[in-house]
């Protein structure tokens, strides 16, 4: 039987991490002990009191039917509460709010509900890769990317997009606390982009799961505190330290949330309820917007971290700035690298056990930097510095 993949699946690009992950599988044949500070993927354990709540409802028989794809209703009704509280905004749950099996899986599913092949989706460059492929590409449509460069604060400059372009476009993916650049939006900025979307009649989509993850008295806004005619992601995974729990809402446009409910109800039966009522116990936790213990905790120990690379690697000659928010560190490649590839780069590291993540595995728009996460003890990352150390100098 001759199998051939479809046209969108081929328009696909091969993942960089794939060659990556071949090679630490060499190298850990070889015995290379391997600091790995690429994936962002929190070694910090879900909260106590969120494990033992999924413990009690996992043991409810009426926990263990169906779901809806959409979203139990008390979980929608606490989603709208967790925003009335942290962000100062109205939603209805019923309309307004819908459950998704992790982010990632809200951000595909609402451009199947909206994008036609041949329209153009205005994705950021640097940018998490679901944007271009996962939801563009495999719905037959072009991005259009949108370049964060370090000299604008890696904010998409918006004058420069071509109108031709604005006119075609069907919606924006939007992404602050920004996933690689650890950048920020100020809410002027978004105010402009949410200009442009009127005027331009386009929609955006806000993924904002760093949202909760944020230094210095920096406080994440979010888009719906300026405009309600978009929709805005958020999940447990980063902020309950739930990445394996795959359990996240979108909010905002009832047409929107509409468009993606209706998508869910063909493809999947929703998120188990005892993972909702778990996630519950988490937001309820939120009194007041300042964050309560159990995020404030994870945020401190991501804080202590951040602090311990950004000095280590400037006191060995690597320049780098300290991000105000997500668990992520973004810098240029070190100037005697610069005529190489950031791909060289990385694999050079890997060979004294360090594994990072090169820029241009977030797109073209990355090549030159390096990604950090900060998912590693404080002493692996001392470690870290010290190897890195042995090699740059």
């Amino acid at each position: 039987m001759k199998l051939e993949y479809s046209k969108r699946v081929k328009r696909l690009p091969t993942y960089i991490f794939v060659e990556i992950e071949q090679l630490l599988s060499e190298k850990r044949k070889e015995g290379i002990d391997l600091i790995p500070l690429g994936i962002g993927d929190p070694d910090i354990a879900t909260p106590d009191l969120i494990i033992n709540e999924l413990i009690k409802q996992v043991k409810k028989p009426e926990n263990q039917k169906y779901p809806t794809s959409m979203g139990e209703e008390d979980f929608r009704e606490v989603v709208a509460r967790w925003y009335k509280i942290r962000f100062n905004i109205n939603l209805d749950p019923k309309e307004e709010i819908s459950n998704v099996i992790g982010g990632k899986e809200g951000v595909a599913n609402i451009a199947r509900a909206f994008v036609n092949p041949g329209d153009i989706v205005l994705c950021p460059n640097p940018g998490y890769p679901v944007y271009e492929n996962g939801a563009t590409k495999l719905c037959d449509a072009d991005p259009y990317s949108m370049p964060l460069l370090k000299e604008i604060n890696f904010l998409p400059d918006l004058d420069a997009i071509d109108t031709k372009i604005l006119k075609k476009a069907k919606l924006m993916y939007l992404n602050y606390p920004n996933n690689p650049t650890g950048a920020i939006a100020p809410k002027e900025f978004l105010k402009k982009v949410v200009d442009y979307a009127q005027d331009y009649n386009f929609f955006i989509v806000h993924d904002n799961p760093y949202s909760e993850f944020t230094f210095d008295d920096y406080i994440a806004p979010s888009i719906l505190q300026i405009d309600q005619n978009h929709v805005e992601i958020n999940s447990a995974s980063k902020m309950f330290n739930m990445t394996g729990f795959r359990c996240g809402w979108v909010a905002g446009n009832k047409d929107i949330i509409q468009g993606l409910r209706k998508i869910k109800s063909q493809i999947d039966s929703g998120c188990p309820k005892f993972i909702q009522r778990a996630v519950i116990k988490g937001l309820n936790e939120y009194k007041s917007q300042k964050k309560p213990e159990i995020i404030e905790r994870t945020v401190k120990t991501y804080e202590k971290r951040r602090d311990i690379l950004i000095k280590g690697l400037n006191d060995i000659g690597w320049t780098t700035n300290k991000p105000q928010a997500t668990f992520y560190v973004w810098t240029q490649i070190p100037e005697k690298y610069r005529d190489n590839s950031c791909m060289e780069f990385v694999k050079d590291l890997i060979e004294v056990g360090v594994v990072i993540t090169p820029g241009t595995g977030f797109g073209q728009y990355g090549e030159g930097f390096v990604r950090f996460a900060l998912t590693q003890p404080e002493q692996h990352i001392i470690e870290a510095i010290e190897r890195i150390d042995t090699l740059i100098n």
